[in-house]
């Protein structure tokens, strides 16, 4: 994801960063101000409170999230299962180059109902996007027929597993680095090209 300019911008990456790697209740207003370089009464005229924070750190990410997704699309090949293995590789790259993301997904499980809901608007269209184009794939005899609201589903939750489940991943040997993560996406490719598969 790209790194901000401007002091807003710049609030939102310490934030993010410091969110995922500690949790939102560890992490101060007063220790992001101090983390950019501004006073806390600056930090507040951009975000009224630490949820308005929290919310727009979430809301930033997933917009990045759903950029990348729409650029592997446009990128992709042709065949399907082409296309679901450059969307899977451009989901876990920014993780891979950024590991506090993964901190993120933890900490949207954490959020009030309402705040995660409003945050689950920004990505609501990608997936029911996604939904929808397996649907037609299946349709067309392109990819084996099963439910596709179940396959998106399973594959989020892998993704969203990693952050808030890695102690369960751990008993089988997984480590949260970069081998790891690229390991468990090389997995995840293999699984849903293996189970779609014609």
């Amino acid at each position: 994801m790209a790194r901000r300019s401007g002091t807003r911008d710049q609030i939102l990456d310490r934030a993010t960063d410091l969110f995922g790697r500690w949790g939102v209740e560890a992490v101060s207003l007063d220790q992001i101000a101090q983390e950019v370089g501004v006073a806390k009464q600056t930090l507040l005229y951009w975000f009224a409170s630490k949820d308005e924070l929290v919310e727009s750190v979430l809301a930033a990410t997933a917009e990045e999230l759903a950029v990348v997704v729409e650029a592997a699309i446009r990128a992709a090949p042709d065949d399907p299962l082409d296309r679901i293995e450059a969307v899977v590789k451009a989901v876990f790259r920014p993780a891979v180059r950024r590991p506090a993301l993964l901190g993120l997904i933890r900490e949207m499980s954490r959020l009030p109902p309402e705040t995660s809901e409003r945050v689950a608007d920004h990505l609501r269209p990608l997936v029911e996007r996604a939904i929808a184009w397996m649907r037609n794939e299946m349709d067309a005899g392109r990819l084996r027929r099963s439910d596709p609201d179940i396959v998106v589903a399973l594959s989020y939750a892998t993704v969203t597993g990693i952050a808030t489940e890695p102690e369960a991943l751990r008993v089988v040997g997984w480590t949260a680095d970069t081998a790891g993560l690229r390991r468990l996406r090389t997995e995840l490719v293999a699984f849903l090209r293996s189970a779609l598969t014609p």
